[in-house]
């Protein structure tokens, strides 16, 4: 039989799994359609009957018998006395259908359909990945770590289709081994030299959005929203909820007993402090709240230039502030507002403190309580007191000590 086997000789076609299987029909009929036009000029009398089932192909000539000396389109027509050589019974008015030997085309013309459909088939292949995750972007995936490089890693999802998270779009904490099973988010799909390329991101909001709606099942079926996240991606997040039901407390339900639903997506983005906070219409709460968790005493605001003066005690100051000033930058993007922070006592003259907690990051947590245990709760209160009587208040060893105010001395420099 003059066929040619798709299996063996386009290997890419049988490969191209994603691809329906009448659009693989009509890329290999378009490109022996192709050849068919090169070498007889047309292929209107042509059919091209492709077996996906078994990987055959086959192209049939039809043509109209007609008597001899009256074959005006050779074509489409032929000629009796050629008819009957092929099969003695036929006769005039019939239609002759003939097998097109595929390897008539020549070597040169078969190899020339063998690029063509793998560059075909190659295109789709762009086309349906571009499409999936056009339709996915905003969602998580999980992938796995194939390569990690200096500036990107390179994952592979379960298809095999190779997903970039860049160094921009990675928590700073973050640390990933090649064989690696990670969560992000889809960002964007870019073209590069006409080749999809994925991006992943951690850092986004979206990120901590799709953790939250896969934690906490009132966000999943509509009853809490999510009105608005910002992130110091590693360091601190807000998020502002509203419960659209009055008997679900949109905070609890996000935070979870005792911390359960929320302690997940905090390891999740390495140890990232996340406030959940009641979101309100009301600007002047809601900038109170935003600040959490800081207690404000008083505030002034002006709404046509969007800043507000906020006026606290001074053992809140530190907290409104925050460790390197993330607390009240992300306040201020919750918001929209600028925010000035003023100790409301101004008789009152006090060292600016940070709280110890927010040194979580960077100090165990068994430390800080062993500080707490002999009333150190600020970074200054540490300080305050020498190496030799901090060995001999608590457990910490002398290495311990001098590393921890390291870091405590490092912060209050900055």
């Amino acid at each position: 039989m003059a066929s040619i086997n798709l299996i063996e000789a386009f290997q890419e076609f049988k490969d191209a799994e994603n691809i329906d299987r009448p659009t693989m029909m009509k890329v290999v009929e378009d490109v022996f359609k192709t050849l068919l036009r090169k070498k007889y000029s047309s292929d209107e009398n042509f059919d091209v009957i492709v077996n996906a089932e078994k990987g055959d192909l086959e192209i049939i000539r039809r043509r109209m018998i007609v008597n001899d000396g009256e074959v005006n389109d050779p074509l489409a027509e032929i000629g009796y006395s050629d008819a009957a050589k092929i099969e003695p019974d036929f006769e005039v008015g019939e239609e002759l259908y003939e097998e097109v030997d595929i390897y008539s085309f020549g070597r040169r013309a078969i190899l020339a359909a063998k690029q063509t459909l793998a560059s075909r088939i190659n295109d789709l292949k762009k086309n349906v990945l571009v499409k999936k995750y056009n339709d996915r972007v905003g969602d998580i995936v999980s992938a796995e770590v194939y390569q990690v490089w200096k500036k990107e890693i390179l994952l592979l999802d379960e298809e095999g289709n190779e997903l970039i998270l860049p160094k921009s779009e990675q928590i700073p904490q973050d640390y990933f081994k090649k064989g690696e099973s990670i969560r992000a988010v889809v960002r964007r799909v870019d073209l590069k030299n006409n080749s999809p390329v994925i991006i992943l991101s951690r850092t986004s909001p979206e990120f901590l959005a799709k953790l939250l709606e896969i934690e906490v099942p009132e966000i999943f079926d509509g009853l809490i929203v999510i009105k608005k996240i910002v992130r110091e991606p590693g360091e601190r997040a807000k998020v502002a909820v509203e419960s659209y039901d009055d008997r679900i407390d949109p905070v609890g339900a996000c935070v979870g007993m005792k911390g359960s639903r929320i302690h997940g997506i905090v390891r999740e983005l390495k140890n990232e402090n996340i406030d959940v906070i009641n979101w309100t219409s009301n600007t002047q709460l809601l900038i109170q709240r935003s600040l959490t968790p800081a207690k404000i005493t008083s505030m002034n605001m002006n709404t046509e230039n969007s800043h507000v003066d906020v006026y606290l005690k001074p053992d809140q100051v530190s907290l409104a502030i925050g460790r390197k000033g993330v607390n009240i930058k992300l306040a201020q993007e919750i918001t929209g507002y600028s925010i000035d922070v003023f100790r409301d006592n101004e008789g009152e003259t006090e060292e600016f403190d940070i709280d110890l907690d927010e040194f979580s990051d960077e100090i165990e947590t068994w430390i800080l309580d062993e500080l707490k245990r002999i009333g150190c709760d600020t970074g200054r209160s540490v300080l305050e007191l020498t190496a030799e009587e901090l060995e001999r208040r608590t457990d910490l060893e002398k290495e311990t000590i001098a590393e921890l105010r390291k870091v405590l001395e490092a912060e209050f420099q900055k």
